[in-house]
């Protein structure tokens, strides 16, 4: 199921970056390239024990100094802050087979309760010989039966070039213990319109609560440890290899 549409994968990420907390914002360039991004989690003050539901909501642009089109980014690998945690179990699944051939109303309608995130992706196509041209499709983010116990998210999305058809990213994130971080996730990005393409924007808000004994629990839950939390991520393409630390304080209450 891992087709074409590397702004699914940003969107993916967008998910995983849950864990860095507050107002952050972040440029990396290398030649050519540039990345930015901005992010926010709320809320920004916790407990001073114990964890919050949270929500994050993040934006990602890619373009090149000189305006051409840029690399393919084909790769994603993110390990995130081991004071955040996701909670999974007892939350409502959607599968690939759900999903298989679902427009982006279709596939939200289905699969409702499962629903974790919403957003829009965009890429530049540019075919020999033809002026380059823009494609986009809503993203949805949902909740996925667990794979060997980690959770899993798959991102949906709709693409219309070369053909219209319903693109499915399933990614696992897995616990880790490396020092400050104690999750990761990685995704290896299938081609933008047959290898034409290139992801250039991504925007997603992602988190959600239900009630659990009478008590409201988010997917996603943080608190505050040393006056911080923070993702190291990579993105790897075609022809460079960018690295960000994104840390970000926080502060704790009563």
């Amino acid at each position: 199921m891992r087709r074409r549409f590397a702004a699914v994968g940003l969107a993916a990420v967008a998910a995983a970056l849950v864990l860095a907390a507050a107002a952050v914002a972040v440029s990396t360039q290398i030649g050519n390239l540039k990345v930015s991004a901005t992010a926010e989690f709320m809320p920004r003050a916790f407990p001073a024990k114990g964890t919050l539901p949270a929500r994050f909501s993040s934006i990602v642009r890619i373009k090149t100094v000189n305006g051409e089109q840029p690399p393919p980014l084909k790769t994603l690998i993110f390990e995130f802050d081991k004071h955040g945690k996701l909670n999974f179990k007892g939350m409502p699944t959607c599968t690939v087979a759900q999903l298989e051939g679902t427009t982006p109303a279709e596939a939200r309608k289905r699969c409702a309760g499962a629903l974790l995130g919403t957003g829009i992706g965009k890429a530049r196509v540019e075919y020999p010989g033809k002026a380059p041209f823009k494609i986009s499709s809503p993203i949805s983010i949902f909740n996925a039966p667990p794979e060997g116990g980690e959770p899993t998210l798959i991102a949906h999305a709709y693409e219309t070039v070369p053909s219209p058809q319903a693109l499915l990213v399933p990614f696992t994130i897995e616990k880790i213990n490396h020092g400050r971080y104690g999750y990761r996730t990685e995704l290896e990005l299938p081609p933008i319109a047959e290898g034409h393409g290139a992801a250039i924007f991504a925007e997603a808000s992602f988190g959600r609560t239900r009630k659990e004994h009478g008590q409201e629990v988010g997917y996603v839950e943080a608190e505050c440890s040393g006056g911080r939390l923070q993702v190291h991520g990579e993105m790897i393409f075609a022809e460079s290899h960018l690295e960000s630390l994104l840390t970000s304080p926080c502060h704790t209450e009563g």
